[in-house]
């Protein structure tokens, strides 16, 4: 009998290794998949200035818009949680919708070669940020599935593992920019 309850108690321990560790693995991969957006979007943030500086040239009396997107661009970097890095990239997307509106308006901006393959490589850049957005998520998911469910959310709670939150888009960056000349 003494070993049977030996044999049960040391299975438990298992089991509770077992799950701890899977929470563990799970939380690492949601931090990977938030530092895999966190690279595109400082890859982001690297490839404004120039932008700016080249619409410029062109745009000097749409001084709001350009300082807008500094303006966010400081809000990011100055970020210090993923939640404030969430509501700084939405702020930041909203506004860049507003300088590519601009730029509609002067041709010889659009022609201009440095302003052109700028644009293709933010274009590029937000595709990456949507692809690991959307795995960051999936992650995120997962985590959190297992910090909820029986009988992972027992070692969860014993262990203080915490949900996870999702990247989200703003409503105001669903709109599309409204620019008036």
């Amino acid at each position: 009998m003494g070993y049977f309850i030996l044999g049960i108690i040391i299975l438990i321990l298992l089991i509770g290794v077992v799950l701890y560790n899977g929470l563990v693995g799970k939380r690492n991969k949601v931090k990977n998949a938030w530092s895999q957006i966190d690279v595109q979007l400082k890859r982001r943030f690297d490839l404004i200035p120039n932008l700016v500086e080249t619409v410029k040239g062109y745009a000097a009396h749409e001084k709001q818009t350009l300082d807008a997107v500094i303006s966010a661009r400081s809000k990011f970097l100055s970020a210090s949680t993923p939640e404030d890095m969430m509501k700084a990239n939405n702020e930041l997307t909203k506004v860049l919708g507003r300088l590519f509106a601009v730029s509609e308006a002067y041709p010889e901006l659009k022609a201009n070669v440095n302003f052109m393959q700028l644009q293709e490589e933010l274009s590029k850049t937000e595709d990456k940020i949507g692809y690991a957005r959307q795995f960051y998520n999936d992650t995120v998911m997962e985590y959190n599935n297992a910090v909820q469910m029986f009988p992972t959310a027992i070692i969860a709670s014993m262990f203080g593992f915490k949900e996870e939150p999702y990247f989200r888009a703003e409503e105001t960056a669903r709109e599309a920019p409204k620019v008036g000349f």
